[in-house]
């Protein structure tokens, strides 16, 4: 598809891009989760900074794509063993 110009605001700046098409609504709800985390917390913790607010939501984010890297990790790694099992068990019943 083709490059559009998209306007998002976060923290209360808005900050012109030039997205695909097609990554349009993904960058949206970025935006949105990134606003929504903001205010939480701002309502759970005395800190109205906007630089440490947006510091704490990109600490935030960053643990959460390390989790779940780590858990693709060690769900491949099963899976890997799993289908290591499986294949010495069929070469196990197809040598006999």
């Amino acid at each position: 598809m083709g490059e559009i110009s998209i306007k998002i605001n976060i923290a209360d700046r808005v900050y012109p891009l030039k997205v695909d098409m097609e990554e349009e609504e993904i960058v949206r709800r970025a935006a949105k989760l990134i606003n929504d985390r903001i205010k939480e917390f701002q309502e759970n913790y005395a800190v109205r900074d906007k630089q440490d607010l947006l510091s704490m939501c990109v600490l935030h984010y960053a643990t959460a794509t390390l989790r779940a890297e780590k858990k693709m990790t060690e769900d491949g790694t099963e899976v890997a063993d799993k289908v290591y099992q499986l294949d010495q068990l069929l070469s196990e019943f197809f040598t006999k």
